[in-house]
Order: C-alpha cells, then sequence, then structure tokens
C-alpha cells in the first residue's frame, strides 16, 4: 500500500523532520509571488476586537486585515506589506510565502526552502519546479482584488511597481528564480513550456494573452534518476521522447477554490523522476494533486501544507484505499 504523508506547517520547518536522502523526487508549484493571500496570517496581541487597520506602502490609505476585508468586500491600498496594526499595535504573523516586498526577496525564500528540499533528496534525486510570471503594475490604485468565495486577496501586487522595474514590466520571476538555484549549487537541466489551451482571459489590449508557464528541471548531481520512459508521448502509431513544450488544458479542483496544476501535466515529472515505490516529495501541496498522482502511479508521497483548511481539502481527496499519515 502507498503511503502518502501530510506534514501540516511551514515547509521550512516540516522538511527538517524528514531524513537526509529520503526522497527520489520534488514535483512543486509554490505560490507565486503576489498572486494571492491563503488567509494563513494570524494576529497576536493588541485588541482582540480591533478590526486591524493596515497603513499602506503606495499610499497613506488603510485596508484592514482579513475581518476587516471580509466586512468592507474591497480592499483599498496594499493589504499586505505592513505587519503592524497602527490601531491598537497588534502584530501580524504569517510564514506563507508569495508575500514578500520584492522579486529578490521571494526568490531568496524558495532557495532557502529547496536548501531544505536538496537535504532530503537522494544524490540522484531531481526537483520538478512549476512556476508562472507576472507583471509590474501601475503603481496607482487598489492592489487587487478579494476573491468573495474563498476570502483571498487576490493579484496582490498588481499595481506596485518593484524597485529596478518599470510600469508593466515583465518581472520574470520564473527565471530570477532558475538563476537563484542555480547560482546556490542546483544543476539547471531544462525549461519546459506548458502550453494552456484554455488560458485565463486577460483585458489587455497591447500584448498577448498569457497561456504558458514554466516547468524546471533541476538535479542535486550532475548524473541523476531519469526514465526515459516515463517521458515518453505517443505520436501517430509510434512513441518519441516529449518535446519541451507540453500542451494541456488547466484544470481546477472544486473544493480548492482556485485553479490547480492538472494530473497530466505533473505525471511525466513523477514517472520519469521517481522510480516504483519511491517517494516524491512536494513542499506546496496546496490540494494535493502531486500525492494523488503519485500514489495512483505506485509511488509514496510527502506532502507540505501550511494552510490546514487545505490538509483538510488533501484529506477528503486522496482514495480510500491510500493510507494516510498526518503530522
Amino acid at each position: 500500500m502507498n503511503e502518502v504523508k501530510i506534514l501540516t506547517g511551514e515547509c521550512r520547518k516540516s522538511l527538517q523532520t524528514l531524513e537526509p536522502q529520503s526522497i527520489n523526487t520534488c514535483v512543486t508549484s509554490p505560490p507565486y509571488w503576489g498572486l494571492r493571500d491563503y488567509g494563513t496570517g494570524t494576529w497576536e496581541g493588541g485588541d482582540p476586537d480591533c478590526p486591524h487597520m493596515r497603513l499602506t506602502k503606495i499610499s497613506k490609505d488603510t485596508s484592514t486585515g482579513h475581518r476587516g476585508m471580509y466586512d468592507q468586500g474591497s480592499v483599498v491600498g496594499d493589504a499586505i506589506y505592513k505587519s503592524s496594526c497602527p490601531q491598537c499595535g497588534a502584530t501580524r504573523k504569517d510564514e506563507q510565502l508569495g508575500l514578500e516586498d520584492t522579486p529578490e526577496e521571494y526568490a531568496e525564500n524558495l532557495v532557502s526552502v529547496f536548501r531544505e528540499v536538496r537535504r532530503v533528496l537522494r544524490d540522484d534525486g531531481t526537483v520538478w519546479l512549476n512556476l508562472g510570471d507576472s507583471y509590474s503594475g501601475s503603481g496607482k490604485g487598489p492592489p487587487g482584488n478579494l476573491n468573495k468565495d474563498y476570502h483571498h486577496l487576490e493579484h496582490a501586487h498588481s499595481k506596485i511597481v518593484p524597485d529596478g522595474l518599470k510600469p508593466k514590466d515583465l518581472v520574470g520571476i520564473p527565471w530570477r528564480v532558475a538563476f537563484a538555484l542555480q547560482a546556490d549549487g542546483w544543476y539547471l537541466r531544462q525549461d519546459i513550456i506548458w502550453h494552456k489551451p484554455n488560458p485565463m482571459p486577460e483585458s489587455v489590449k497591447d500584448r498577448c494573452t498569457k497561456a504558458h508557464e514554466y516547468i524546471f528541471l533541476l538535479s542535486k548531481n550532475k548524473n541523476y534518476h531519469f526514465d526515459p520512459k516515463g517521458i515518453e508521448e505517443r505520436v501517430n502509431h509510434d512513441t518519441r521522447n516529449k518535446r519541451t513544450v507540453w500542451t494541456v488544458n488547466v484544470d481546477s479542483y472544486r473544493e480548492a477554490h482556485f485553479a490547480t496544476y492538472p494530473p497530466e501535466l505533473i505525471r511525466p515529472c513523477i514517472m520519469a523522476g521517481c522510480p516504483e515505490g519511491g517517494t516524491v516529495l512536494d513542499p506546496f501541496a496546496g490540494s494535493g494533486t502531486t500525492g494523488m498522482v503519485a500514489s495512483h502511479n505506485d509511488r509514496n508521497a510527502v506532502l507540505c501544507e501550511i494552510n490546514p483548511e487545505y490538509v483538510e481539502i488533501i484529506r477528503k481527496r486522496m482514495d480510500s484505499d491510500m493510507f494516510i499519515a498526518l503530522v
């Protein structure tokens, strides 16, 4: 029976509980920079009845903390960066990634995560890293919209212009992270284009609609486990080595309240990177797609997830014949 182990908490702390060289491959999609506040933050100290206003970085307007945002139904100014309430002095604690002030800080945090991944990865292990890009904003107006169905701040940095960028610049997040990991010692083996035939619509008039993301293949060492049969694709009546453009429709899991990467996208990664009976790691598990695909293909999985609500989604999503260990 395959085991799916779920570790609840911040991924770097969870990874420290794993034995060195216990993982065959890592398949993951971290929270994208500035896209969404997953609601894991908490307030400490101050007045518990205070709505916890937070001063903004981009204006002198104020925006509420989570409870106040829901009451208002809208967000004014920057609802992410400031970590203290000017009204009562409460301090906001949040360990989730993706809410950093700058792309550089985001890349640095991911480098620190993957240092822990490297420790637990076998010497012949690989990482398959999915990342999407975003654009620098105009610097005007509110930074995002509240997803009323799930109380998340979406597109949080859409109006912010990071230092060194111009309004409307492509930020280049995937390659910033890839090069940072390469500089930290990882072998950057390949960039794969995830082509989306059904991308999210965009109301833009001066560029094309975004219809792709990246998957980076990284390895711990020069020589690594890679099963070419796991990456084969059928063409007419024959098979060939899979090309670097993968056309896969965007998929979603109904209870996850946002688009998740589809099982068809990561199945080749798992099959090529992990032998049967091995263990797949996802430090940013979300709704648990990596664990589900691994288990359905006779692999074990270790999933790290910071949000207890998503841990419950993972638990419900897994088939009853899977052995699930909650830690």
